[in-house]
């Protein structure tokens, strides 16, 4: 590929707009299916419960928690325009149910009270993320005393390998998000290294890694 596509293609998972960026998300539920389902098993969502996604994407998997639960309340925050309106149009029955609801913000300002959430959960974003440690402290001020936080990426050794990645993805060891969780004072709780099962991407046999960290606000 050109750098020119590489570098749209960076853009959109970043950020996926217009009709591309709908495309892009449909193939990011195909290619994130197995760090989904890890990243959900851990966050055992209880009675009431309420759970906010940092970029659900087109909300694809939020169904993975709702059904399981009736008196779980889950909040999808997402950048990207086009995300939300496809996790509204996805998600409807939950929505009129009032057990969902999806919302466009942004991680440095999140447009939520303090302590509204008992567990946040977080899937493949901290790449985008522009200052990290704001970020965190953000999410520390809308989390509840010992709530729960959950970040779930693919690894630095993994993601360096694809050419687009140079391009406004910040890459992360585990060492380098335990420090930055650590630097934020959230209690490290659970690390979990997975390899995923190979699978057929578009003709391509895939080989894919996630790491999944739990923490607490102290």
């Amino acid at each position: 590929m050109e750098e020119r596509d590489l570098k749209l293609m960076a853009a959109q998972f970043r950020k996926p707009k217009g009709e591309l960026g709908i495309q892009v998300g449909e193939f990011m539920n195909q290619g994130n299916g197995r760090i989904n389902y890890d990243a959900l098993q851990i966050l055992k969502a209880g009675n009431e419960d309420r759970i906010l996604e940092i970029g659900m994407g087109n909300g694809y998997f939020v169904s993975e928690i709702l059904e399981k639960n009736s008196k779980v309340k889950y909040t999808g925050c997402e950048i990207s325009d086009e995300m939300v309106e496809e996790a509204l149009k996805i998600n409807e029955k939950y929505i009129k149910t009032k057990q969902a609801d999806f919302v466009k913000g942004n991680i440095r300002a999140l447009p939520f009270a303090k302590e509204a959430f008992d567990k946040i959960i977080t899937i493949n974003t901290i790449y985008f993320w522009d200052d990290e440690m704001t970020a965190l402290n953000e999410l520390k001020r809308v989390l509840k005393p010992n709530g729960q936080l959950i970040i779930s990426l693919r690894p630095k050794h993994y993601l360096v390998n694809y050419p687009f990645t140079k391009y406004n993805f910040n890459l992360f060891s585990k060492d380098d998000v335990l420090t930055l969780l650590e630097k934020s004072q959230f209690k490290i709780s659970q690390v979990f290294e997975n390899i995923e099962p190979p699978y057929d991407l578009q003709g391509e046999i895939v080989e894919l890694e996630n790491i999944i960290i739990v923490a607490s606000k102290n």
